[in-house]
């Protein structure tokens, strides 16, 4: 599964980042995902608290 960042709704925080068991997320001006090191757990969609992140 791909990780999804709805950037509108993506506030920045960086509760995804600190609980993501890959270091797959970086956050620098947007939030983007390393797509070749997210395995598509859901960790960060479950903890994201404005919902912005979603697997496809």
């Amino acid at each position: 599964m791909k990780l999804q960042i709805d950037e509108k709704t993506c506030d920045r925080c960086g509760t995804c980042i600190s609980v993501c068991p890959c270091d797959a997320l970086l956050l620098r001006d947007t939030l983007t995902v390393s797509s070749n090191v997210c395995t598509g757990c859901g960790t960060c969609v479950d903890i994201c608290p404005v919902q912005a992140l979603s697997l496809g």
